[in-house]
């Protein structure tokens, strides 16, 4: 058994870790709302674009003029993957989520006979796929040190994957992120971006016609590495806002832990100290019948 010096250290360390996750909750909270805000604002412009783009797509669709981000490269046997995940831990299940819906895609890829390679954004993800798939990881994005996700950091990202594109190291790539919906719920997603997929019109009202100028085709050229650049900005903003979300529920139920631990060992710690009390003062006692 512990000594009375041990449980009163123990005691003392569970507590200075409450603090500690205690000001974690604090920042955590302080800083989703501005996220939360950031991630909310940019879901208009990127679905719009994403129609904008469906129906100038749907105008050129087959045509052999549509830019190769639109039509792909006609084969599906090599696969990018581009999870992106946070630059720290200590936020619940949030990067093992993503990367579990990563490892999911690529276990089904590979049983198909398929190529794939991996773009890890983020140093968390690429940690964890490195133990198992460290062969397919191609290049590893951190974006540690940046204080505040900017449309820089997603062109730059973007940038990256078009190169590849170019150099037709993929015919495929998919996108993985966590979409914010709540402090307690984030969704792990994966988005095809490359060949892009529309989904089509809800309604079933006749479609309108519209003339372009310039052409289709030069708008496509023009607007899609754009898209591409604005999917990965939002993915990123989901990405921070549900990362703030799982730190502050997770920093949350530490807390919570940590304060039902001080409780379960102080009671401890009393018990045993009245039992040394407790026994000391028999052994007096019978010393004393003795004499």
């Amino acid at each position: 058994m512990a000594s009375l010096k041990d449980m009163r250290v123990r005691i003392a360390a569970t507590k200075a870790t409450q603090k500690i996750t205690k000001a974690m909750q604090m920042v955590a909270a302080s800083k989703l709302r501005r996220a939360q805000v950031a991630a909310e604002a940019a879901r208009p412009y990127a679905e719009r674009m994403t129609k904008v783009l469906g129906s100038i797509a749907a105008a050129v669709a087959g045509s052999d003029a549509a830019p190769r981000l639109l039509a792909g490269t006609g084969n599906d046997k090599a696969h990018l993957l581009v999870v992106c995940t946070a630059e720290r831990g200590l936020c619940g299940p949030f990067n093992s989520s993503i990367v579990r819906l990563a490892r999911e895609r690529i276990n089904a890829l590979v049983n198909q006979g398929k190529d794939v390679k991996i773009l890890c954004v983020g140093r968390k993800g690429a940690d964890q796929l490195r133990r198992v798939y460290g062969r397919l990881i191609i290049k590893t994005i951190e974006l540690r040190g940046v204080r505040a996700i900017g449309f820089e950091q997603a062109e730059m990202i973007s940038g990256e994957i078009v190169a590849l594109f170019d150099e037709g190291a993929f015919d495929v790539c998919m996108l993985f992120f966590s979409r914010f919906r709540s402090v307690i719920a984030q969704v792990p997603t994966a988005l095809q971006i490359i060949p892009p997929v529309f989904e089509p019109a809800k309604d079933n009202a006749p479609a309108a016609t519209y003339e372009y100028e310039p052409e289709e085709e030069d708008i496509l050229t023009e607007l899609l590495p754009r898209n591409l650049s604005v999917q990965v900005f939002r993915a990123l903003l989901e990405n921070a806002a549900s990362e703030q979300g799982a730190r502050m529920s997770a920093m949350d139920n530490a807390t919570r832990n940590a304060g039902e631990m001080i409780r379960k060992q102080t009671l401890t710690y009393n018990r045993t100290r009245q039992a040394m009390i407790t026994k000391e003062l028999i052994e007096i006692i019978s010393g004393a019948e003795a004499l």
